[in-house]
């Protein structure tokens, strides 16, 4: 079978030469013709991968909670607006609203939903998943074209979508990782001319092994200075939740997922699903440059069990069978599992706020 996107790729490295790993993966997402996001249905056991909201309603629910308990702490604004970015199939924003309704009825009556989308295919899953909420819902191609004013922010899965930047060491130092062609004329790594700011690098250049890779996102630190200057303008809270790291490190971690496989990031451009884990302490240390609070930093798990999820859990299999109260058991530690490859810890969360609250779960004010 041909691979289009593979073709165009490989005649764009005949011409011009070698590519970046930042220009590798905006093609393999979002090529207009045959990036990923355009061609293939991401989502759900039929697609390549499953995400926190499809596996349960608790993982919304729990949101929908957290945004209700910073609505209250910022002064129970009126005239709201709840913002998500990359909203899937509209699962999640459906399951926020749902607690959101019954929690804090004056926030759901003032407050308008928006949602940030390039996709026509989605915006229509979306707007069939919220037909109850017609009337409240807009949908953006850009975050810039938000209203302004106080802002209840949830963002899924987003910054791992969002293209970095990769170096390898070599003998002459780090210099950027490219995408070129190998005597086969295959898809293939290479190293390029470009260097990295010393400064950036975790620990001295000549302390680390030949190979080694190291990972920036220029296009990660420009969306959360994005999303923090909001915030200072109009006020709000925003979640951000993410597989990545809590501190900044050496390591490859361009993956690729097809069929809920792992997938080599160069075989099937276009056909999978390419990220890379997020640097928490990257984007942490910008909210803190643009003058925003970070509430707190922690482990998905820690963050769904200091809401409240086992208790949601509890109450969500009351007097139903066995087998569904087992299911509601397995979703809530698929959530909120710890131990290596469980998502309650390989996935992480991130809020900040603006003026400065108090929120828990995070007990004391991080600034």
């Amino acid at each position: 079978m041909t691979n289009r996107l593979a073709d165009k790729i490989k005649a764009l490295i005949r011409t011009n030469g070698p590519i970046s790993v930042t220009d590798y993966f905006s093609l393999c997402l979002a090529d207009p013709q045959h990036g990923y996001y355009r061609v293939r249905e991401p989502f759900g056991r039929a697609g390549d991968f499953t995400t926190a909201p499809e596996i349960s309603q608790l993982f919304g629910e729990m949101i929908g909670i957290f945004l209700v308990h910073a609505w209250q702490q910022h002064g129970t604004p009126e005239d709201a607006i709840i913002a998500e970015i990359g909203p899937g199939r509209g699962t999640m924003m459906s399951d926020m609203l749902r607690v959101i309704r019954r929690l804090a009825p004056a926030l759901y009556r003032t407050a308008t939903v928006h949602l940030v989308e390039t996709s026509d295919r989605l915006r229509r899953l979306q707007a069939e998943t919220l037909a109850e909420h017609e009337g409240k819902v807009r949908w953006h191609e850009s975050f810039d074209s938000l209203p302004s004013g106080f802002l209840l922010l949830a963002a899924n899965e987003l910054f791992d979508a969002i293209p970095i930047r990769q170096f390898v060491r070599t003998a002459q130092g780090f210099r950027e990782r490219m995408v070129g062609l190998d005597a086969e004329g295959r898809l293939t790594f290479a190293a390029g001319i470009a260097g990295v700011d010393p400064a950036l690098l975790p620990s001295p250049a000549p302390a680390v092994a030949e190979g080694t890779i190291f990972e920036i996102s220029p296009a990660r630190d420009a969306v959360m200075a994005a999303l923090c200057e909001r915030l200072r303008a109009g006020g709000g809270t925003a979640i951000i939740i993410d597989y990545g790291h809590l501190a900044t490190g050496y390591g490859d971690t361009l993956q690729a997922v097809r069929n809920h496989e792992y997938d080599p990031p160069l075989a099937n451009p276009g056909l999978a699903d390419l990220t890379s884990h997020v640097d928490f302490e990257q984007l942490a240390s910008r909210a803190k440059a643009e003058g925003v609070q970070i509430n707190g930093l922690a482990r998905q798990g820690d963050f769904l069990v200091g809401l409240g999820l086992l208790e949601r859990a509890a109450t969500l299999g009351r007097d139903k069978d066995e087998t569904t109260q087992e299911s509601i058991r397995d979703d809530a530690e698929r959530l909120a599992g710890s131990g290596a490859g469980k998502m309650g810890e390989l996935f992480k969360v991130l809020v900040v706020s603006s003026p400065e609250v108090a929120l828990a779960p995070f007990r004391k004010k991080a600034s």
